[in-house]
């Protein structure tokens, strides 16, 4: 295992998706790293990414295959993610893909679905949160929130950049590949740099 990852051995991770559909394969992918690296992730959906059929992925084969990444089934419902506070259920929550929506209500203290609230009962304990980004509206009126949430406590982002500056000059997106290692960080209390990358 790499050195930088030894952080996760035993943790328990709470790993939120909301529906930036596009990254999918790329957030599995972490997952399955996550994992292997000897995390126990508990996968948690937002109403979007536990119901929606896209041409990137079905609902259901969504989470068949965090189940089988995973051993769990994911949680999708606001009353399976409530007692993560209360319960001290986690150690850290990953919020990937990270949408300009759901970045906006968590920007303003909204939990109005199973990804969001899981992320604020996990501040609730300053459990740390790592987020990573994926709006096509990140330079542009979902900027003001990501600024919102980088000056928050408890909250670390995968670094992020433009995917497709010619073709969506306001588009943002994490390099879902770094967040095992912004997470390993994270449980140090570090935020992995360079963030614009």
């Amino acid at each position: 295992m790499d050195n930088n990852l030894a952080e996760l051995k035993g943790k328990r991770i709470g790993f939120a998706m909301t529906g930036s559909f596009c990254t999918f394969a790329r957030v599995l992918k972490a997952v399955q790293a996550l994992a292997d690296a000897g995390a126990a992730v508990q996968p948690i959906l937002s109403y979007a990414s536990a119901q929606s059929d896209t041409r990137f992925m079905k609902a259901g084969e969504l989470a068949g295959h965090l189940k089988r990444i995973t051993g769990s089934e994911p949680w999708t419902t606001l009353q399976q993610v409530e007692p993560i506070g209360p319960g001290r259920k986690v150690d850290m929550l990953i919020m990937a893909p990270a949408t300009g929506n759901s970045m906006a209500k968590l920007a303003r203290g909204i939990a109005d679905t199973p990804a969001l609230l899981a992320v604020k009962s996990a501040l609730r304990n300053g459990c740390p949160v790592v987020i990573a980004v994926s709006t096509n509206d990140g330079l542009a009126a979902a900027a003001q929130n990501i600024g919102i949430l980088l000056s928050r406590k408890h909250i670390y982002f995968v670094p992020f950049g433009q995917d497709d500056p010619i073709g969506k000059p306001t588009s943002l997106v994490a390099r879902m590949e770094s967040i095992p290692e912004t997470a390993a960080m994270a449980f140090l209390g570090e935020q992995v740099q360079p963030i614009l990358v």
